[in-house]
C-alpha cells in the first residue's frame, strides 16, 4: 500500500489513538507516545517498523513575529495535516514545542516510510491560513527503521533523530534515512561542541584583518576584523567551520561580544583615519542591550565612534523592522558606522536602502567573481553602485582578486575593494607591517 498524493482521510476519521492527547494539536503527548514506541520495541517479533521525526522550520519565526495564539493556531494545524496523513493503526505524537514523530508500528518497508516522509515535507511546506494571515513554515523529516537501524525505543529515537538533524543541516524541506556515518559526523559535532564552548576561557580565538582600500586612489581605508580559532589539535580553524554550529547552540552572542572589544581595543594602535569592520551576527544585532554593549566597548577601549563600522546582514533587519531602525538610529547618533553586508545575496530590498540608516553597502562576492564577464553581474554591480551613490552610500566590493575586476568597479563607481588582489587577511602582529606596506606602495603610484 503506498501513500496518496492527497491527504488520506484514514487516519482523521479513525478512532483517537490510545493515551493521553495534547490538547492543541489533537495528537498523542510525549509519554503516550514514547510508551506506545516502547511497547512496539520490545514487541519486535522479527517484524520491522518504522519511526518518523519531524521538526517544523519556521516555526519559531511565525511564533515570534505573529505571537504566541497564531503559534497555537498553526499547531493545531499542523496537527489536523499530520492527522490526515496517517493510516489506521498510525500513531502520530507531539514530542514538544515543534517536534513531531510518527510511528508505523505495523510497516518496516522504507520504500513507504520514505513516501510518508516525502509526503510529509511537501504538505506542511503549503502555507497556513491562520486567523487572516498566511504563513509558510515547513518541515524536515528523519528516518528510522528497526532492527535494521537500531534496536530498542532510545535508540530508534536517538537513530531518527540523527536523520533529522542531517536533513536539516543539508537545507531543511528534506527528509533523510538514518546511516551509521550520521553518528559518527555527530559523535564529532559533539567534541566540537565541548571543544568551542571553552575556548573563549582558554583563549583560543583570535582576530586577523583584511585591508579596504580606496578604488580611485588605493590608499588604506580600514580593516574588517575576521574571526579565528586556534584549536590546540585542528590547528587554525577557519569561521565557516564552527561560526554556523556557534549560532546554533547560542554561543554567537558571546563570541560576537568578544569579538567587538577585542577589535576595538587593537584599532587604537592604528592611525586615526583607518576604521575597523566589525560583523554582527542576526542574534546578535536582535539583543536588546546592543547599543550598551558597543557603547561599552568603545568606552573601554577609547576608540572615536566613528572609526567603528558595524557590519549587518539582510536577515538582521527583517525580524522586527521597527526595532532595526531604532537600533541603527541610535548606533549611528553615537557616531558608529552601519554597512549592509552581502547585499544581493539574501531578502534584498530597496526599502532597506531607503529606510535603514546605513552608511555602506557592501557587495558580495558571488557578484564580482565573473564581473565583466558576465553581462547580468555586470549590470547588478553598475546598478548598486549607481544607486548607493545617489543615496549618499559608499559601496564596497568583496571578493577582489584581479587587476581586471579593479578596472570594471573604478568604471562603475564604486568606493572600496576588499580581497586577495589587497591582500589575504593577516593576524593582528603583521597589521603594522601591512599599514606600512600599502602606504609605500601608495607612494610609488603617486
Amino acid at each position: 500500500m503506498t501513500y496518496a498524493a492527497t491527504p488520506s482521510s484514514a487516519g482523521h476519521d479513525a478512532e483517537e489513538p490510545p493515551g493521553p492527547i495534547d490538547e492543541t494539536t489533537g495528537l498523542l503527548r510525549r509519554e503516550a507516545f514514547l510508551a506506545a514506541l516502547d511497547r512496539r520495541a520490545r514487541q519486535q517479533e522479527n517484524r520491522p517498523f518504522a519511526l518518523l521525526a519531524i521538526d517544523l522550520d519556521r516555526f519559531k519565526a511565525v511564533n515570534d513575529s505573529l505571537g504566541h495564539p497564531i503559534g497555537d493556531a498553526l499547531l493545531r494545524a499542523v496537527g489536523r495535516r499530520l492527522r490526515g496523513c496517517v493510516r489506521a493503526g498510525d500513531l502520530a505524537g507531539r514530542l514538544g514545542g515543534d517536534e513531531f514523530a510518527i510511528l508505523l508500528p505495523d510497516n518496516g518497508r522504507e520504500e513507504e516510510a520514505e513516501a510518508l516522509a516525502a509526503r510529509l515535507v511537501d504538505l506542511l511546506a503549503r502555507p497556513f491560513l491562520l486567523e487572516g494571515h498566511s504563513a509558510v513554515i515547513g518541515a524536515s523529516v528523519g528516518i528510522a527503521i528497526s532492527p535494521g537501524d537500531a534496536t530498542g525505543a532510545d535508540m530508534l529515537m536517538r537513530a531518527a533523530d540523527l536523520a533529522l538533524y542531517a536533513a536539516k543541516e543539508q537545507g531543511r524541506g528534506l527528509f533523510r534515512r538514518y546511516t551509521p556515518e550520521m553518528r559518527a559526523r555527530m559523535e564529532e559535532r559533539r567534541r566540537l561542541e565541548t571543544d568551542l564552548r571553552a575556548a573563549i576561557g582558554l583563549g583560543q580565538f583570535e582576530l586577523h584583518y583584511q585591508p579596504q582600500v580606496s578604488i580611485s586612489g588605493g590608499e588604506l581605508t580600514g580593516f574588517e576584523a575576521l574571526i579565528r580559532w586556534r584549536h590546540p589539535d585542528r590547528g587554525l580553524v577557519p569561521p565557516v567551520a564552527f561560526v554556523p554550529l556557534a549560532e546554533e547552540i547560542g554561543l554567537i552572542v558571546q563570541i560576537g561580544e568578544w569579538v567587538l572589544r577585542t577589535a576595538c581595543q587593537e584599532a587604537t594602535s592604528w592611525p586615526e583615519s583607518l576604521h575597523v569592520a566589525v560583523n554582527v551576527a542576526a542574534p546578535q544585532f536582535a539583543q536588546r542591550d546592543l547599543f550598551e554593549v558597543v557603547g561599552a566597548a568603545l568606552a573601554d577601549s577609547g576608540l572615536a565612534p566613528h572609526r567603528l563600522e558595524l557590519e549587518v546582514t539582510e536577515t538582521s533587519l527583517l525580524h522586527d523592522t521597527a526595532r532595526a531602525v531604532e537600533t541603527c538610529q541610535r548606533l549611528r547618533a553615537l557616531g558608529v558606522r552601519i554597512s549592509l553586508d552581502d547585499f544581493g545575496t539574501g531578502y534584498s530590498s530597496l526599502t532597506q536602502l531607503r529606510d535603514f540608516p546605513l552608511d555602506r553597502v557592501k557587495i558580495d562576492r558571488s557578484f564580482i567573481a565573473d564581473i565583466g564577464a558576465r553581462g547580468d553581474n555586470s549590470a547588478i554591480v553598475r546598478a548598486v553602485t549607481t544607486l548607493g551613490a545617489a543615496l549618499g552610500l559608499r559601496t564596497t566590493a568583496e571578493g577582489v582578486e584581479t587587476q581586471e575586476q579593479m578596472k570594471e568597479l573604478l568604471a562603475y563607481g564604486c568606493s572600496e575593494a576588499q580581497g586577495y588582489l589587497v591582500s589575504r587577511p593577516v593576524p593582528r602582529e603583521a597589521v603594522q607591517e601591512m599599514i606600512a606596506r600599502l602606504a609605500r606602495r601608495q607612494e610609488t603610484v603617486a
